[in-house]
């Protein structure tokens, strides 16, 4: 990775970080915060793709890791990973890589605006919705032990927002992508 690629991804992943200011949301069903900070994850992967994308997100679960309260709510440290939205927060790491891979496949420069949009939001909604959910259930499920069927209906509260989120990711995408485009380019 050249200095610009991990100034890149340290700038993505002080936005998630800064997305963590705003508090969550509990919604008292299940042990799961509403937080916009996977908004930051979406972002990473549609403006800097995979690699640069997952690297951002992998510097966010250091600091995690470390025990820097950087997550909503002023949450950190390993016990975390050992908590109900453990498997959502590993799968912000597969949701920016899957996110950015699909971005760099579905947007091209010389795309019209509303085709690299539309690029945008399918890779952000399949990358930042379905993996990170799936991951998310499938900890809740298992392990945590409330079930598949529980675990997925309790997760559907947050697939509103979370298409939202995609909608905003692919709306700064394109953004980024006519100002100062980021987006490594596939041949």
């Amino acid at each position: 990775m050249s200095t610009r690629d991990l100034v890149l991804a340290a700038l993505f992943a002080a936005i998630i970080v800064a997305l963590g200011l705003v508090p969550p949301i509990m919604l008292g069903f299940i042990a799961v915060p509403i937080t916009a900070q996977s908004l930051g994850v979406m972002l990473a992967g549609v403006v800097l793709g995979a690699k640069r994308g997952g690297f951002a997100v992998l510097l966010v679960l250091l600091l995690v890791a470390i025990g820097l309260p950087v997550l909503s709510g002023g949450r950190g440290g390993l016990a975390t990973f050992a908590s109900p939205t453990a498997g959502y927060l590993v799968g912000w790491f597969f949701a920016a890589i899957v996110t950015g891979y699909l971005s760099e496949r579905f947007v091209d420069r010389s795309q019209s605006g509303i085709v690299q949009i539309a690029g945008f939001f399918l890779a952000a909604l399949l990358g930042g919705v379905v993996v990170d959910h799936a991951l998310g259930i499938l900890y809740l499920a298992y392990g945590m032990g409330t079930g598949l069927s529980t675990a997925f209906m309790g997760d559907l509260a947050f697939i509103p927002g979370d298409v939202l989120k995609a909608l905003i990711a692919a709306f700064a995408g394109r953004a980024v992508m006519v100002g100062y485009p980021l987006l490594p380019q596939r041949v």
